[in-house]
């Protein structure tokens, strides 16, 4: 089976060390395999997204050697993709519109005593689940503002057991409730992080999904929706993130760790990649 990657940041800032890492492991292993490796731009949040900042990010991708097969793909341009997506999964019951502000959900939360938590904290506490098909259309009418959640537990019925495989953990068995009702198209876009990165990657052929090991828990609902939507299940790669001396991970907000301060300050393109390789283990000091 050929090998297809990809590299898919977000244009909210420079690009620094941890990222090019990660981009330099989906180019790697595409180029040893002599397989295909993508780029794609997540700029579904219109108002952080920042095109001076793709640029910058694509700019330093050619500069360290990182070149990419065919043309970039932007989420911005494929809404009607998701919505589409979108259309199959409502069709099915899956999902429910949630009209409930952040306030309104951490007013339930506090008000339950044994609230089911996730990796980032507690889940949504359903409120606009039980809500009537009468009331979910009384609000819709009356153009309430509203977000669009996956109902979990019935899609985790539908779907039934599943598994991914992962290159440094095997075989992990799929926790479809790991995230509970997740939102999969938010209040101002029409998809999410998890629909839209799932949906790219069946509409680009991807078959090894290389990135950090801070997305492992979001696997188990992409894989989800894989299974919904009939999609393949690629192989994933989640590797180790750079850190810093005390064990912070690196952010867009290190300014002395982007490839653009880097290059000022004299780098080659090898300096860097090696810098980073080290940061991951992989290279000796």
């Amino acid at each position: 089976m050929k090998i297809v990657t990809r590299f898919a940041p977000s244009p909210t800032g420079e690009l620094h060390l941890g990222s090019a890492y990660s981009a330099w492991v989906g180019w790697h292993r595409a180029r040893e395999a002599g397989g295909t490796f993508l780029v794609r731009i997540e700029d579904i949040d219109v108002r952080r997204c920042r095109r001076d900042d793709e640029l910058s990010i694509l700019a330093d991708l050619k500069w360290l050697g990182f070149d990419w097969d065919g043309p970039v793909r932007r989420q911005s341009e494929h809404f009607a993709d998701y919505g589409r997506v979108l259309d199959r999964l409502d069709a099915r019951g899956l999902l429910y519109p949630c009209f409930c502000s952040r306030a309104d959900i951490a007013r339930e939360i506090a008000a339950s005593a044994g609230a089911p938590h996730g990796p980032d904290g507690p889940h949504y506490p359903g409120t606009c689940r039980h809500l009537s098909l009468e009331q979910r259309r009384a609000r819709l009418r009356a153009g309430e503002e509203h977000c669009m959640r996956l109902d979990a537990a019935k899609a985790a019925a539908e779907a039934g057991p599943y598994h991914f495989i992962d290159e440094t953990h095997g075989r992990i068995e799929g926790e479809p409730l790991l995230l509970g009702d997740f939102v999969i198209a938010r209040k101002d876009t029409p998809t999410s992080y998890h629909l839209a990165v799932t949906v790219d990657d069946h509409l680009q052929g991807v078959t090894l999904v290389t990135r950090g090991e801070d997305v492992l828990p979001s696997t188990h609902v992409h894989v989800l929706l894989q299974r919904l939507l009939g999609y393949e299940t690629p192989l994933y790669a989640h590797h180790r993130l750079l850190t810093d001396p005390t064990g912070r991970r690196f952010a867009k907000r290190d300014r002395d760790m982007t490839i653009g301060a880097m290059r000022k300050a004299g780098l080659s393109p090898q300096q860097v990649i090696d810098r980073a390789r080290r940061l991951a283990g992989e290279l000796v000091a």
